[in-house]
Parts: structure tokens; C-alpha cells; sequence
């Protein structure tokens, strides 16, 4: 009982601090560390850290609807292309030979880190107020479309995408793209978990309540300092965790 309180704890912090800071998926996190260090079944581990997604990225998304950082209307346009085009992205990846992409989302977080250390995110909303309604619904879609379809062919990163494309392709300041990415994300996970549990069954019920419960109280730490924060600094904060956390998972996974 005690191991798996502090491995899920563990976990949680850094899924916590992933999704508030980032609108990281708490799958990237938890589930090598469940994998690695408590024996779980992949299948079973992926669920659990799906449903510790959606309760963390509701109430971060909360907390930047909260402090107007948040696009619901092109957010749900995005959302739906990403979820269609998932179910295309797996649809095609049965009928190619498996590839060695496991750790497509590790070393995307980790070079995502490091770009906004070096390169930080600095627009405006008032820039981001210049582009014209129409043209930004056609852009949610499309790169919805994109980002869908990459993850279901991949199996991992739509956080990452989601904000990568939010940032560099639409435009957004950082604190908008990541409001808006953990509110896509929700659903995103919340359809995941289901079909999970719905599929595979319950998991182990400790370990899902104790990594639900961390993930949960630090992407609440997390959401509410991003918002007190300057561009500048949350350019900073977001990188450094990325950059730790796509450093770690990857020594999770040699460990592995």
C-alpha cells in the first residue's frame, strides 16, 4: 500500500504539474511510472492515467476559463475534428507494420521544453484578436484534423500537439493555447477512460483513487500559478517542467 501511494503520488505530481502548466496528458507521465515501477498491465495502466486526465484538466481548464484564457468556441470545432480523425489515425495504423514510435510523445515533450526556454511563446491576445472568426474555425479544424489523426496513428501526444499547434500554428499566447488544450483534453480523456474501463474493467481501485487525487491537487497548484505568471516567466516554468519531465520519463523507460 505504501509503494503504490508513493509511486502514484509521484506520478501524479508530474502529471499535475504537466497538465496545469502545459495541457500535458497525464498518460505521458503515469503511465511508464505504473508500468515500471508497480508491474501494471499497460492496457490498465493507460487507464488509469486517463482518467487522472479528466478531472485534472477539467479543473485546470476551469481555472483559465476562470481568468479568460480559455477559447471554448474554436476549442469544441478543434475537439471534434481531433476526436474523428483519431479513430482515422488508428483505423490507418492497423493496416501499416508496427514502427518503434513508443516514445513519440517523451522526446516531443522534451524538445517542446526546451523550445519554449529558448524561443518563448510571447503573443498577444491582441494579436491573436487580428485573425477573423472564419478563418480561425478553418484552422481549428484542420489542425484538429492533423492532430487526431497523428494520435491515433502514434497512440500518444495530443497534449503536446495540441499546444505545439495552438502556439505555432494558430497563433494563441501560451496561457490561451494551454486553457484551451486542457479543455479539449477532458473529453478527450474522458472518452479514453471510459472505453478503457468499459473494455478492459475496472482497475485496481487504490491506485486509480491515489493517482486520480495527486494529479488532481497539483494541476490545481499548477493552473493557478500559470495565470498569476508573466508571459515571460510561464514561458520559463512550462519549459522547465516539459524538459524534466520528458527527461525523467525517459530514464523511467531504460529503467523499464
Amino acid at each position: 500500500m505504501l509503494i503504490t501511494f508513493l509511486v502514484c503520488f509521484a506520478a501524479g505530481i508530474g502529471a499535475g504539474l504537466g497538465t496545469g502548466f502545459a495541457g500535458m496528458s497525464a498518460a505521458a507521465v503515469i503511465s511508464p511510472m505504473l508500468i515500471t515501477f508497480l508491474n501494471f498491465e499497460p492496457y490498465t495502466a493507460v487507464g488509469i492515467a486517463l482518467a487522472s486526465d479528466v478531472l485534472a484538466s477539467a479543473v485546470s481548464a476551469y481555472t483559465y476559463g476562470k481568468n479568460k484564457n480559455l477559447d471554448v468556441r474554436n476549442g469544441l470545432v478543434m475537439m471534434a475534428s481531433v476526436l474523428c480523425f483519431t479513430m482515422v489515425g488508428s483505423l490507418v495504423a492497423k493496416m501499416v507494420p508496427s514502427a518503434t514510435m513508443g516514445n513519440f510523445s517523451v522526446f516531443m515533450t522534451l524538445l517542446l521544453g526546451i523550445k519554449f526556454i529558448v524561443k518563448p511563446v510571447m503573443t498577444t491576445k491582441e494579436s491573436m484578436g487580428a485573425v477573423s472568426a472564419k478563418k480561425r474555425i478553418v484552422q481549428s479544424v484542420i489542425s484538429g484534423m492533423l492532430v487526431g489523426f497523428i494520435c491515433g496513428f502514434v497512440g500518444a501526444g495530443g497534449g503536446m500537439m495540441m499546444l505545439l499547434v495552438l502556439t505555432s500554428v494558430l497563433g494563441y499566447e501560451l496561457k490561451t493555447a494551454v486553457g484551451t488544450s486542457v479543455f479539449i483534453m477532458t473529453f478527450t480523456a474522458l472518452t479514453g477512460a471510459v472505453s478503457h474501463f468499459a473494455i478492459g474493467g475496472m482497475p485496481d481501485l487504490t491506485a486509480l483513487l491515489f493517482c486520480v487525487g495527486s494529479t488532481l491537487l497539483w494541476a490545481r497548484i499548477a493552473a493557478k500559478f500559470a495565470n498569476k505568471a508573466s508571459a515571460v516567466t510561464l514561458n520559463r516554468a512550462t519549459g522547465v517542467v516539459l524538459a524534466v519531465l520528458g527527461a525523467a520519463i525517459l530514464a523511467v523507460n531504460y529503467v523499464k
